[in-house]
């Protein structure tokens, strides 16, 4: 029987799809174990080999884990909803729906074809209403919460309101936008739409004004991963720095517990480390400063309150409220020229780009300490939504206020004794503090750091601060909360109408509200969303239900929010669906929550590190305070898959004369040739190429003006030249796995993308290597049939001590890899152990059994053939993986080297209980020795136990 791989495949991966073979229901009997992958996005390019990269890595393990016994949910689905389909829809008319239902189909194509054991029962879809309706219903929960400090939990927004009516906000330790002081009296005289006003500034989901990227081109705002160097990802259209009225979660109530939950996880340091960054948590003192000449006050905050002495400008953001205020008018044409060039730049270009760039406003602020008028700049590095928009710069101990105060020649005040300030080294944590020169003048007679160190001059002045009235302390983190609106129609639609001007929730029996049909999906002539375009676009309040947009009366019809969810909003809580995903009733219900309850290993790019796992985690504790979720940690194990680089080939395009271009055929020569001429090189589609070798008629068929080409060739051949590169289609070098799979078989795939590297670690793809994986499953394939009778040669024969050895030494070493995710060493261990066996002419069917499980998670198609050649029962899925015995690995014989005045001649094998005495006689008297040691007097023997033996010899 040969290795038929194109019929074996497609025989399995039918009989696992009328079998169910990969279906699972809560089982009390087993312990659950689930995997889960970061879904994809389905585009219209399909996948190419780089995509399927983690989710080969994770099917080994679910797979390994089923064979060790376990329940293992292994779902997949498709993060449906996007800009890139809206796009298309926009320049081809068709319904992103249909376009994205034919990606999801050929998707689905590709993944079968590579033999995944995914629950396609399953399976969600992020565009399914049956889906987004668990959204809608999130939000409304996050609506109708709020965050309260006290507990560190979300508290219905009822309950805050009974509070306001006893007590108004007296004692009250809630997340808010900003803080609002008022008696129960006071909230009894508000008007209703003023009460909505106010806990607007309580709910988790909130209306808020917001800086975000907004792209005219696009119609849309954009994340900030959407966006480089000032122009949107998709397109290339210039993005700018808007204020709008947009929806927003709370994410930043969360900070401390998305920090401590870092500590109960197992994650890559890296990825903690990046999160905990983004966080930002910092410890420190808020502080007012009045502006000279005014009554006008303002508020910084400082991790490092000691240093007011060595405050010599402040600072604030170019979005601040503040800049319109203090800017005085012979400073306003300069200003506002600043600001027009800061609203082209993202966050992250400020955050990331060290230039100094910055503009003086004309007013001065007072120095609580000194008395001393200090000057207030506007500068794009400090960010508004980061503590209060505003700084005391200190240049002597920070480097991007050194920076600054050198560029517009601003004095720099050293406090530390001996501090080194320059612009390599602003090392504040070391040394005792001095005041400067300026807390002479200090209006707090008897207040003086001096002979402190930092960590006890900090301390007091923060404890100054607060006793004389001057701030307070502090907590701060960088986290924002997350803008939640877009201006697109293609994503998920907020379950919201507006009655007085204020939100409202759709009935929560009503849900799913339902994504409208519209004709054009661009934004409308008034500059409204698309959904600004449908003719059935309102709420009948009184019917509850969508009715015609032109019947909107205020009265008991409203308008429906016109802004959509942003993609992550479908991501967020997906892995919760998998769980229970049929369910009517409930995003997941009690019973199936409470058997997977978390993810027990997630495969994902690091790219997602401050994006989805951030978003994911905040939604997930939400859901936990709600008990909706049973653990607060989704992912327990977290592992980054690398990234497959594409290998490029290149052609060499022989230069002519402009008069011969137009005249004759391109002329290409080959590699090795290509330095005896003037030459360009040009990219090539490497699916013509095999082995740097080019497909001559393909070229010349790849594209019209090749068609006469001719070619210099080397020994008969064109050989291309190659460059690891990004797998992109500009440059011809994207493979698709299909092309993979029907040349070599899709076990062939699945082990070479393993065998390129580690999973973590980023990869060139190299169709070169290929053939040996390939060869290698036929190798294996022999030691159960005949290569050439194709007749069977298992036998029920007892194995041999070797065999047993090669075997048991395999099973340890898959095993342990596996557990590391190192699946490249375990395919090394599997050539290892094939060519012992087929060197040993072992063909027991007893260990061909625990051969074929072993292979089952890395080549799952020819491990069910052979399982079923052997006589296995049911499916190799269900086998019991094998445990290896120690005795088999027991050494029988040591090989050490025997040197001659510490130069290695040869190896030689003993007895592992062999005397220091025997190894002595046996080296002495081989007649490999005798060469070195004729005329030569024997000075010592000396033997390292395990290592070597060095004759000493004169």
């Amino acid at each position: 029987m040969d290795y038929n791989f194109r019929d074996i495949e497609s025989k399995w991966q039918r009989k696992w799809a009328e079998e169910k073979t990969y279906h699972v229901v809560e089982d009390e009997k087993k312990s659950k174990f689930y995997v889960l992958n970061m879904f994809p996005y389905p585009s219209g390019a399909g996948l190419h080999v780089g995509h399927p990269l983690g989710y080969i890595a994770s099917d080994i393990y679910a797979r390994y884990k089923r064979l060790q016994g376990f329940n293992v949910l292994n779902p997949m689905g498709y993060d449906a909803y996007g800009l890139p389909a809206e796009q298309y829809a926009i320049q081809t008319g068709q319904h992103p729906a249909k376009t994205t239902e034919e990606n999801i189909q050929r998707y689905r194509r590709q993944l079968d074809k590579i033999g995944f054991s995914f629950d396609w029962d399953r399976e969600v879809r992020t565009c399914d209403p049956d889906y987004y309706h668990w959204t809608q219903w999130a939000f409304e929960r996050m609506f109708n919460s709020y965050f309260c400090n006290d507990s560190r939990k979300a508290r219905p927004i009822d309950e805050l309101v009974k509070r306001f009516e006893a007590r108004g906000t007296e004692g009250l330790d809630a997340a808010q936008s900003e803080e609002l002081q008022f008696t129960a009296e006071e909230w009894q005289r508000m008007s209703e739409v003023e009460k909505q006003q106010t806990l607007m500034n309580y709910r988790i989901a909130y209306l808020g004004e917001t800086m975000v990227n907004w792209c005219p081109g696009l119609g849309t705002v954009l994340a900030n991963d959407e966006v480089v160097d000032g122009v949107s990802e998709r397109g290339g259209y210039p993005v700018v720095q808007k204020k709008m009225r947009q929806w927003c979660l709370r994410t930043s109530a969360y900070a401390q517990r998305l920090l401590d939950g870092l500590d109960t996880i197992d994650w890559t340091e890296s990825i903690k480390e990046t999160q905990r960054n983004w966080i930002g948590r910092s410890e420190g003192t808020e502080m007012e400063f009045k502006v000279a000449d005014s009554e006008r006050h303002f508020t910084i905050f400082t991790t490092r309150a000691d240093t007011i002495f060595g405050v010599t400008f402040m600072v604030l953001a170019p979005e601040s409220e503040l800049v319109d205020e203090l800017t005085t008018p012979e400073q306003r044409a300069e200003v506002d020229e600043y600001l027009a060039y800061v609203k082209k730049r993202t966050e992250l270009d400020r955050m990331s780009d060290r230039k100094v760039t910055g503009v003086f406003s004309g007013s001065y602020a007072v120095n609580p300490f000194t008395g001393d008028n200090i000057p207030i700049y506007i500068a794009e590095y400090v960010l508004a939504g980061y503590g209060t928009g505003a700084i005391m710069a200190v240049p002597a101990h920070d480097s991007r206020d050194y920076a600054f105060a050198k560029h517009f020649n601003l004095p720099i005040i050293p406090l530390i004794e001996g501090a080194d300030v320059s612009e390599e080294s602003f090392d504040a944590k070391e040394g005792t503090v001095m005041n400067s020169p300026k807390a002479g003048r200090t209006a707090f007679d008897g207040f003086s750091l001096n002979g402190l160190t930092v960590k006890e001059a900090i301390a007091t002045t923060k404890e100054f601060v607060k006793s004389h009235g001057l701030g307070r302390v502090k907590v701060n983190y960088r986290l924002r909360d997350a803008i939640f609106s877009r201006q697109r129609y293609w994503g998920e639609p907020f379950p919201v109408y507006y009655k007085d001007g204020m939100p409202q929730m759709i009935p929560e029996e009503c849900l799913p509200l339902e994504l409208p049909d519209i004709e054009t999906y661009k934004p409308t002539e008034t500059g409204e969303p698309p959904l600004g375009r449908a003719k059935r676009w309102a709420w009948d309040e009184k019917n509850r239900e969508v009715t015609e947009t032109s019947r909107v009366d205020n009265v008991s019809i409203f308008r429906l929010e016109l802004n959509t969810m942003p993609g992550f909003a479908g991501s967020s809580a997906y892995y919760l669906r998998y769980m229970d995903a049929h369910n009517t009733t409930a995003l997941v219900g009690k019973e199936a929550d409470d058997y997977w309850q978390d993810v027990d290993l997630y495969v994902g790019g690091t790219e997602h590190a401050t994006g989805h796992l951030i978003y994911s985690r905040f939604w997930n504790k939400f859901l936990f305070d709600c008990g909706v979720s049973c653990k607060e940690e989704p992912f327990r194990k977290l592992v980054n898959q690398g990234m497959i680089q594409g290998r490029s080939n290149f052609v060499y395009r022989v230069n002519k004369a402009a008069d011969e271009v137009a005249a004759s055929a391109p002329v290409f020569v080959s590699h090795g040739l290509k330095d005896r001429y003037d030459t360009t090189p040009i990219h090539v589609d490497v699916n013509i190429v095999d082995n740097d070798v080019l497909d001559l008629e393909a070229f010349k068929a790849w594209r019209p003006e090749y068609n006469d080409a001719e070619f210099i060739l080397e020994d008969g051949k064109y050989i291309c030249g190659w460059a690891v590169e990004k797998m992109s289609k500009s440059m011809f070098n994207v493979v698709n796995p299909d092309r993979i799979v029907e040349k070599y078989g899709a076990d062939t795939l699945r082990l070479y993308e393993m065998f390129l590297g580690p999973v973590e670690a980023s990869k060139p793809w190299d169709t070169n290597g290929i053939d040996g994986c390939h060869r290698f499953l036929r190798k294996f394939w022999n030691l159960y049939f005949d290569n050439r009778t194709g007749g069977s040669v298992v036998n029920d024969e007892e194995p041999g001590k070797d065999s047993l050895k090669s075997l048991h030494k395999l099973i340890k070493k898959v095993t342990e890899d596996i557990e590391k995710f190192s699946y490249n060493t375990a395919i090394s261990a599997f050539m290892i152990a094939v060519n012992e066996l087929g060197q040993q002419k072992c063909h027991s069917r007893g260990l061909l059994r625990d051969l074929t499980i072993l292979m089952a998670p890395f080549a799952p198609h020819v491990a069910e053939e052979l399982w079923q050649q052997l006589g296995g029962q049911g499916s190799v899925c269900d086998a019991a993986w094998p445990t290896w015995n120690a005795a088999y690995l027991a050494e029988d014989e040591i090989q050490l080297t025997v040197s001659f005045n510490g130069k290695a001649r040869y190896q030689k094998r003993f007895p592992t209980d062999a005397s220091d005495e025997a190894i002595r006689r046996s080296v002495l008297d081989d007649e490999r020795s005798l060469k070195y040691l004729e005329g030569k007097r024997i000075v010592k023997v000396i033997i390292v136990p395990r290592k070597i033996i060095n004759i000493v010899i004169k």
